[in-house]
């Protein structure tokens, strides 16, 4: 019972991340590129957010950290909603369109951009969540 549980819960958390992705990215590559330049900002605010979100949850709940959070809990929001919500798939696929397009700097672009201000989103998301640790 406990795995099929933990399966519903990571698939709900799944489902909801995914629908998450969907809205905040067509929203901003629907309202920010209105200059006609395609760039995938939509999938690299995506996941920025992810990114210090999962970095946060990692650090606040973690055995030491100020935050309880259950098992069920922790997998629900880092493996489901997370999961499903943060983008590497749909950067790979862009990154490959860009640079099959001939769209080199784009391509480059776009992987630096989303590699380095993620690893600083998970960074920032782990301080922040220190810092509140400290706050007892």
């Amino acid at each position: 019972m406990q795995l099929f549980m933990q399966y519903l819960v990571i698939g709900l958390g799944g489902a909801l991340g995914s629908m998450l992705r969907f809205g905040l990215g067509s929203f901003i590559d629907t309202n920010v590129q209105k200059t006609g330049q395609i760039f995938p900002w939509g999938t690299i605010v995506v996941n920025l957010t992810g990114c210090f979100v999962i970095g946060f949850i990692y650090a606040i709940s973690a055995t030491e950290g100020r935050l309880l959070l259950g098992n069920l809990t922790r997998q629900f929001i880092m493996i489901g909603i997370l999961g499903g919500y943060t983008t590497f798939s749909s950067f790979s696929l862009q990154t490959l369109s860009l640079a099959q397009d001939g769209q080199w700097w784009a391509a480059a672009a776009n992987v630096l951009l989303s590699v380095v201000l993620c690893l600083v989103g998970v960074w920032l998301g782990a301080m922040l969540a220190g810092s509140l640790n400290q706050m007892r």
